[in-house]
């Protein structure tokens, strides 16, 4: 099956890179997505391009894929199942949630010369980033691209009621599935309160699992393909 991979702010597809592999072993075919000004080279970008690219993403793809977020791209992954519902097979969401409906994209940090940059890995140390070497975090700062306000701040609407039937998986790294109810039972997250087909599975890493746990995370991937 095609899996359209959607890596979250600062990363282009090349966060992808362990992950394909391991799509293969399981017979799919990762599709990673550098999205408009975040790897591209367009500074001007906004959350419309964005969005607009994963939509292109799946009408190009073979089949019916899955369509897969991560972070703050869990809002784009659910763009795929508002605008195709009936094109997906299901959308994963990787420690992250879809934006409630007129909520900005993305808009955490203070941005510096229209674009917001990596904050450092200050802002994520504890669970988040204790599974990952001080070398992959050096690595991957020489990497972090900032993304542009117009994508950051850009205003997110859905469409379509016909996506809270898409079938749904959250991938829980740095927080637990029991978590992850608790918060959707309360209503912090309206689209996942929403969902008719939510599934909640766990995975033993941090914040960035495509780094550190790539097998893992295919395995989950290849199972939400069969949901």
């Amino acid at each position: 099956m095609d899996i359209v991979l959607i890596a979250g702010l600062w990363l282009d597809g090349s966060a992808w890179d362990d992950v394909l592999p391991e799509l293969e072993k399981l017979g799919h075919r990762g599709i990673p997505l550098t999205l408009p000004g975040q790897g591209d080279g367009a500074t001007a970008a906004t959350y419309d391009d964005q969005a607009g690219a994963v939509v292109a993403a799946v009408d190009a793809a073979e089949g019916r894929p899955l369509v897969v977020g991560h972070s703050a791209a869990c809002t784009l992954a659910w763009v795929a199942a508002d605008r195709r519902p009936d094109a997906v097979t299901g959308a994963v969401l990787i420690g992250g949630f879809p934006s409630t409906e007129g909520d900005a994209y993305a808009d955490f940090f203070e941005p510096v010369d229209g674009a917001m940059p990596f904050p450092g890995w200050e802002k994520f140390e504890g669970p988040d980033s204790d599974d990952m070497s001080e070398e992959l975090k050096t690595d991957l700062l020489g990497t972090m691209i900032p993304v542009p306000v117009g994508v950051t701040r850009g205003t997110v609407h859905w469409t379509s009621e016909a996506r809270h039937d898409v079938p749904l998986t959250l991938v829980c790294p740095e927080f637990s599935p029991a978590e992850a109810k608790e918060w959707i039972e309360a209503g912090d997250v309206p689209e996942l309160s929403a969902a008719n087909k939510l599934e909640l599975v766990d995975i033993d890493s941090g914040h960035w699992p495509m780094f550190t746990q790539p097998a893992a995370l295919a395995a989950l991937l290849d199972e939400a393909t069969r949901r």
